[in-house]
């Protein structure tokens, strides 16, 4: 991934001059996104629940949070506090949290910026208690259990007397109690897998007297269960993939009446030419130190684009033209067999793709990855 900074960040939406667009081009569609959070949004109202809307996969550039906003979200969420601050300064009223578990070193930026933050450790709830006082601010703490995916949180244990410690701190505020699902471990959240978190919210209630108005029963992966697998009294759901790209991500389902090509990239074609599909000489490890596996079909009409894996997470392009595969990638170029591809191709050709959440991702970090959002 290339190195920029947090202006490159807020320079990342770029309008070509004079009519001319630069290549490569990811291409935003508002409307099917704000259709995508009314859509997600409706599934976990009949569910009792609200959406944190997740801004990270697009830098939190403030015209796409706002169409998520539009679709009825309660909070937006994101895992870097340079986007939190983006949001702000955007204007933009909605709560937000930081995703991330804070750092102690930007304690004092967490607790000006976000509203609430994911913490686990005490010793971090204790920085954010003592920055937050100093500003005269409360900060909310949503605490964060681990049930098996074995990411961030306290084992279930160990989770009550740490909510009881921070509960004594000034300048924050015990606001809720959250899980994750689906990301570093794999699993797939469950009824009893909530169950189990309600009864850890039910515990520290009774003990401390709190309110946790805050259930969070994870992200994306737990959205299958909206219709009737989610316990009365998870109250929020931290989504962002099934917004932006129309699927749940527990078994890859496309939500109904969701739209998947919310995200268009669009790749100039460099070079078209016929060539054999086997390499000729001895064969060693390519430029990421991978020795490739070829087979052999002939000769084939093979397509170069300009865009490769400085840009964009390869393996979650999917070409919009079914009869176009991708076959390789160098830093900087994008093979393609195109012999089956109907349309008449040339130099100068912009073939497109579909993207899955970690293409979406690193196209939209990308400063040589043009946007264009309406």
């Amino acid at each position: 991934m290339p190195c920029f900074s947090a202006e490159d960040i807020n320079n990342q939406v770029q309008i070509p001059a004079s009519g001319s667009v630069r290549h490569p081009l990811m291409r935003v569609n508002l409307a099917k996104i704000t259709r995508n959070a009314e859509i997600v949004a409706g599934l976990c109202r009949r569910a009792g629940m609200g959406v944190m809307g997740v801004t990270k996969a697009f830098c939190a550039e403030p015209a796409i949070a706002r169409a998520m906003i539009r679709g009825g979200l309660d909070w937006l969420g994101d895992s870097r506090i340079q986007n939190i601050a983006r949001l702000k300064e955007a204007g933009i009223e909605t709560p937000i949290c930081l995703l991330r578990l804070p750092m102690i070193s930007e304690a004092r930026e967490v607790a000006a910026l976000a509203d609430m933050s994911l913490v686990s450790e005490v010793e971090t709830a204790k920085a954010l208690s003592e920055a937050a006082a100093s500003q005269g601010r409360t900060h909310k703490i949503t605490l964060m259990v681990d049930l098996g995916d074995l990411r961030e949180g306290l084992l279930p244990q160990n989770i009550l007397q740490a909510a009881k410690i921070i509960n004594e701190m000034p300048g924050v505020e015990l606001y809720g109690l959250g899980v994750n699902f689906a990301c570093y471990g794999g699993v797939i959240p469950t009824t009893e897998k909530l169950e189990a978190l309600l009864a850890l919210a039910e515990d520290i209630r009774r003990q401390t007297g709190l309110p946790l108005p805050i259930v969070s029963g994870g992200n994306s992966a737990s959205l299958y269960l909206a219709p009737g697998g989610i316990p009365n009294g998870v109250t929020n759901l931290r989504i962002g993939e099934a917004i932006l790209l129309g699927r749940e991500t527990s078994y890859r389902k496309v939500i109904e009446g969701a739209f998947t090509d919310t995200f268009t990239l669009e790749c100039e074609i460099i070079e078209l030419q016929k060539k054999p599909s086997l390499p000729d000489g001895l064969i060693g490890t390519n430029a990421f130190g991978q020795k490739p596996v070829f087979v052999d079909k002939g000769i084939r009409k093979r397509a170069i684009l300009a865009i490769g894996r400085h840009d964009v997470i390869i393996d979650g392009l999917v070409p919009v033209d079914p009869k176009a595969e991708i076959i390789g990638a160098s830093s900087d170029h994008l093979l393609m067999d195109v012999t089956e591809v109907e349309r008449p191709l040339s130099v100068g050709s912009l073939m497109e793709f579909n993207v899955q959440y970690g293409s979406l991702i690193s196209a939209m970090m990308s400063p040589y990855v043009t946007k264009i959002i309406g």
